[in-house]
């Protein structure tokens, strides 16, 4: 009976060990379940502010790939980014918080941009989410694997047609965008990022193929201080729900003469420029586009104005119709 008894526990102590990991993984994923659209993306948002980390990334845009490598650190709470192309044009692009430096290799130029919004190469996303759900039906859409990662597909589906819906894969380990997708209405891909592999904790590595910038030509764009959104010398209207000025600056730009006001507004998945400029000869007028970005110009006396946004025409429409010089 004794015997019988301790084969009896031995079974429910191999029971226990075979099953117990299953319990506690269901158990895992249950919390993972859990965690709302707005979770992940606030996780996600605070991951690519503190992590170092690097990959392969392809650029899907207007109807043209582009690959390159990619590489994120952070020091004393500093971000930089820099994306390498493989392949040419040779290009170098690199964000310094928010300073972009871009040099192209076969033509010996680099310009600097010093642009007052500090914003990521692969996606942008509000730092605020409080309020996101007021203009956007955020949702989880089921998990995929992306560059052999499992990731949790995020749906940002906006409250009306003056934004593009998109999906996000965030890796379920370290909460990084592996994916991205921008889509029209009708559910065609506008544009497209995507992660084919990816390491973590790499700090970033020293330049390969280094070239002496002394002797590359440089131009300085946006070389001035962003300024009080009243300082523009016109109003904006009209613009969709959510959105908010980022800022305004007067472009200064080496060896021209010609000044350009640039007033941002974002919802902060979206971006919408508006540019103001002396009007040249018959000047521009009308909406033109080019895969997800649209551009609205019109004419107000000598005054040249153009919306421009990877936004659907109908906002930079509505924007440009709610212009008026102070």
């Amino acid at each position: 009976m004794r015997g019988w008894r301790a084969i009896g526990r031995n079974r429910r102590v191999r029971f226990i060990k075979v099953f117990l990991p299953c319990i506690i993984c269901q158990s895992a994923s249950a919390d993972k379940d859990q965690v709302t659209a707005r979770q992940w993306l606030d996780n996600m948002n605070r991951a690519m502010k503190t992590l170092n980390f690097q990959g392969t990334v392809i650029f899907m845009k207007n109807g043209q790939l582009d690959t390159m490598k990619y590489q994120h650190s952070v020091e004393n709470g500093v971000e930089q980014e820099r994306l390498a192309s493989l392949n040419s044009p040779m290009r170098e692009v690199t964000r310094k918080s928010s300073e972009v430096t871009c040099v192209f290799k076969e033509t010996s130029q680099k310009v600097v941009n010093h642009h007052p919004l500090d914003s990521s190469f692969i996606v942008n996303v509000p730092q605020n989410t409080e309020n996101l759900e007021k203009y956007y039906q955020l949702g989880l859409s089921g998990q995929e694997s992306i560059a052999m990662l499992p990731t949790q597909i995020v749906s940002v589906q906006p409250s009306d047609e003056l934004r593009y819906p998109r999906k996000i894969w965030v890796d379920t380990q370290h909460f990084l965008p592996l994916k991205v997708e921008v889509y029209n209405f009708d559910g065609t891909i506008l544009e497209q990022v995507v992660f084919t592999d990816l390491t973590t904790e790499a700090s970033m590595e020293p330049r390969t193929g280094h070239v002496d910038e002394n002797n590359f030509h440089v131009k300085h764009i946006h070389a001035t201080q962003a300024e009080p959104f009243d300082n523009a010398t016109f109003l904006l209207k009209n613009w969709p729900a959510g959105f908010e000025p980022v800022f305004f600056i007067r472009n200064s730009i080496q060896q021209s003469q010609k000044a350009v006001d640039h007033l941002l507004i974002s919802d902060g998945f979206s971006t919408v420029s508006v540019y103001l400029e002396a009007k040249e000869s018959q000047g521009l007028s009308g909406l033109h586009t080019l895969g997800s970005v649209n551009s609205f110009s019109k004419v107000i006396g000598d005054t040249q104005f153009t919306v421009l946004g990877e936004v659907p025409a109908k906002t930079v429409e509505l924007i440009a119709d709610g212009i008026a010089l102070r």
